[in-house]
């Protein structure tokens, strides 16, 4: 069983930063690839990163890729969404998941057959 904890939302002004962070526990996160999703109000999910478990290759949505770093320390048991150059349209409640396939596959940004979910974490950029 994995337990995923999200943390580090909250509300910013358009151009700020965020770190978001996703904690396990109940296993380790080491040998398993995660991503990270959001949904806004009345919006579809929408999937944005992903992180490979052995060489920490990663992936991003072309919406967030320039400004959206995904990270991982395994030693924490943590991977993390650094956020720079936020907008409003950011504006979301983010999760982090697991297939618990060590690698991202081609079509990661879909939610679809994610064996773990936390429960996300609210982001609001505003003025």
């Amino acid at each position: 069983q994995v337990q995923l904890v999200e943390s580090g939302g909250g509300l910013v002004q358009p151009g700020g930063s965020l770190r978001l962070s996703c904690a396990a526990s109940g296993s380790t996160l080491d040998y398993y690839a995660i991503r990270w999703f959001r949904q806004a109000p009345g919006k579809e999910r929408e999937g944005l990163s992903c992180i490979d478990s052995n060489d920490g290759s990663t992936y991003y949505a072309d919406s967030v890729k320039g400004r959206f770093t995904i990270s991982r320390d395994n030693a924490k048991n943590t991977v993390y969404l650094q956020m720079n150059s936020l907008k409003p349209e950011d504006t979301a409640v983010y999760y982090c998941a697991t297939d618990l396939h060590q690698y991202c596959p081609g079509y990661w940004k879909a939610g679809d057959g994610m064996a773990y979910w936390g429960k996300g974490t609210l982001v609001t950029v505003s003025s």
